[in-house]
């Protein structure tokens, strides 16, 4: 099996419609991640590498995964000028190619939407974490009223057609907290701030230590 995935199109829109989710607030989101980070990290669906610029002096290596090819070649030009070592590669987050217990801080960010067997993505991600090691993860999420709930229900019957695979009404916060983690802060908010319906608008960002 190849770790491509390849989304053409959505390769070339994404740093575009991303670009102006940074104004609005995402770049502020990704340094609110990663502030704190240490040691050998893993990014799982680093994308065009918006992430990489964010990470601060403490991290000695960055191992970034990203099976679509257009936006892993993207990430390979952001990784020559981040402030840390990144070495980006293919990869998808279900069958991660490190040892176990090899890595002291995992990334995820906004990718867990769209990976296409969640449960098994974050049972390799606690596989590869040293114990006590962080889950760092910054994700759209399930709404908590019912009407958001069947909103993203039904945006999800093409939503994924258009994004790459992505999944708006996943629980996946719940799901991080039931798969070998405990979660050690974690605030939700809307974003971006819009009067529109957005579907996606539920975020996480949060940290989870493997148990």
């Amino acid at each position: 099996m190849t770790d491509d995935l390849r989304h053409p199109i959505f390769a070339r829109l994404y740093p575009r419609l991303d670009a102006a989710s940074a104004k609005a607030g995402g770049d502020e989101h990704r340094a609110e991640l990663l502030d704190g980070a240490a040691g050998r990290v893993l990014e799982i669906g680093a994308g065009y590498g918006a992430n990489f610029p964010h990470y601060p002096e403490a991290v000695a290596e960055v191992v970034a995964l990203e099976p679509e090819p257009r936006l892993r070649a993207l990430a390979a030009e952001a990784a020559s000028r981040a402030p840390v070592p990144v070495t980006v590669r293919p990869g998808r987050a279900e069958d991660l190619d490190l040892d176990d217990a090899s890595v002291d801080v995992v990334v995820a960010s906004l990718v867990l939407c769209s990976v296409r067997d969640p449960i098994r993505a974050l049972a390799e991600i606690r596989r590869v974490l040293r114990p006590g090691g962080e889950l760092r993860y910054y994700e759209h999420v399930r709404g908590r009223t019912p009407g958001k709930i069947r909103f993203q229900r039904y945006a999800d019957l093409a939503w994924p057609l258009i994004a790459a695979g992505c999944r708006v009404s996943r629980p996946t916060d719940e799901w991080i907290a039931g798969s070998g983690f405990t979660v050690r802060g974690q605030r939700r908010f809307e974003f971006p701030p819009t009067a529109m319906p957005n579907p996606a608008s539920p975020h996480v960002l949060g940290i989870a230590v493997r148990d």
